[in-house]
């Protein structure tokens, strides 16, 4: 199967290693495994170099460093890693660069490594400034990290996006109120809402089992995620995607790339990577990737080349996330009539039911929608 692409402009570079791991977390992520970092290091740059024999470019447009706990990377090993990729793809200030950042993980002087990398965006993972509810999960940092961090950050960074966690066990409606509106206080351009999600064989997961936690309703987290859109677009923060909001000209241009469906690549453990055809990801095991990239091998031990209702699925849900909505006419035309009766018959169910607003040829989800997207677009979807 061909692993080829063709004017490649968007990256993903992923960074497994954590300094501890967080019961909610499904990521490919490690923790107390810090002594294969250099030899990680190592592997990923010869993937990168190793990889450009698929791969025709253009500048790029983004890069985003993931995991993990992406500021864990050792600043003298991350600068190489830049100087790799810089010997390969063309990027300049114009490139959105993103990496993802744990409270408590970054002091000035990596700060100022990462802005001298060409680092311009940091994706803060907050999630909570209750203390005690971040150590039952596992998180290591306080409120006051994330002061820290913010306050140095802001010295190096214009571009600030902070990660919110909604519907974690242990957090009043009026906790989260107060938590919202604190935020609206820092110098933040983007901020990321995310529902809770109990993924299987985690920590928290035996903990929601075993009735130790207790998750809040679901009417009452739909509610808090209404208010939290409402007070939010009050201070400038516009609703541009289910979990995303942005000031004006801040939104994720990385992040934009999935929901369009864009090609763009993965690098390192477990990384996942789309050609515009075909899904495919990097091994989860590290000493099966480690081996293989040593070896000049594909480290990929997964791909799927995505076929018609797979495609129209995704167009479907990743559309109806978005503000700007989904495009009927580019979405129907390749649907069989029978296909098409039953869609515009259920746009219809849809737009009576509140659910939906449709109008010049865009569906966009209305509040009521948002609150129940999932269950919106499996109606769309086709048989």
């Amino acid at each position: 199967m061909s692993y080829q692409f063709r004017d490649l402009e968007y990256l993903y570079i992923h960074w497994p290693f954590c300094p501890y791991k967080c019961h909610f977390c499904d990521f490919v992520a490690m923790a107390s495994h810090e002594q294969f970092m250099k030899d990680y290091h190592t592997a990923l740059c010869r993937e990168i170099t190793y990889s450009m024999k698929d791969i025709t470019t253009k500048p790029l447009k983004t890069i985003y460093m993931g995991g993990g706990t992406p500021s864990t990377y050792p600043p003298e090993l991350l600068l190489d890693m830049f100087g790799t990729l810089k010997k390969n793809y063309i990027f300049n200030e114009q490139t959105e660069v993103t990496i993802e950042v744990n409270p408590g993980t970054a002091n000035k002087a990596l700060l100022k490594a990462w802005h001298s990398a060409g680092i311009n965006r940091l994706s803060i993972g907050v999630q909570s400034l209750k203390d005690q509810i971040l150590k039952s999960l596992n998180r290591h940092q306080t409120a006051k990290d994330v002061y820290a961090l913010l306050t140095d950050a802001s010295e190096y960074f214009e571009n600030l996006s902070v990660d919110f966690i909604l519907g974690l066990p242990g957090v009043s409606d009026d906790e989260w109120k107060l938590m919202i509106r604190e935020a609206m206080k820092w110098p933040i351009k983007h901020i990321s809402v995310y529902f809770l999600m109990v993924h299987e064989n985690t920590p928290l997961y035996f903990k929601v089992k075993t009735k130790k936690l207790n998750l809040p309703p679901d009417d009452a987290t739909v509610d808090l995620y209404n208010w939290t859109v409402d007070t939010l677009a009050q201070h400038g923060f516009e609703r541009y995607e289910l979990s995303n909001f942005a000031q004006k000209g801040f939104e994720s241009r990385h992040n934009q790339v999935y929901w369009d469906r864009k090609p763009y690549r993965g690098y390192g453990l477990g990384a996942c990577s789309f050609n515009g055809n075909i899904r495919f990801q990097n091994s989860k095991n590290l000493g099966n990737y480690l081996e293989k990239v040593s070896q000049d091998i594909s480290p990929v031990d997964m791909s799927e080349e995505l076929t018609s209702k797979q495609i129209n699925i995704e167009k479907i849900m990743l559309g109806l996330r978005c503000q700007n909505g989904m495009n009927v006419t580019h979405y129907v035309q390749e649907l069989q009539d029978k296909e098409k009766i039953k869609f515009f018959k259920e746009l219809d169910y849809l737009s009576q039911a509140n659910l939906i607003d449709y109008a010049d040829d865009i569906v966009r989800l209305t509040p009521k929608g948002f609150a129940l997207e999932n269950e919106v677009a499996v109606r769309l979807f086709p048989d």
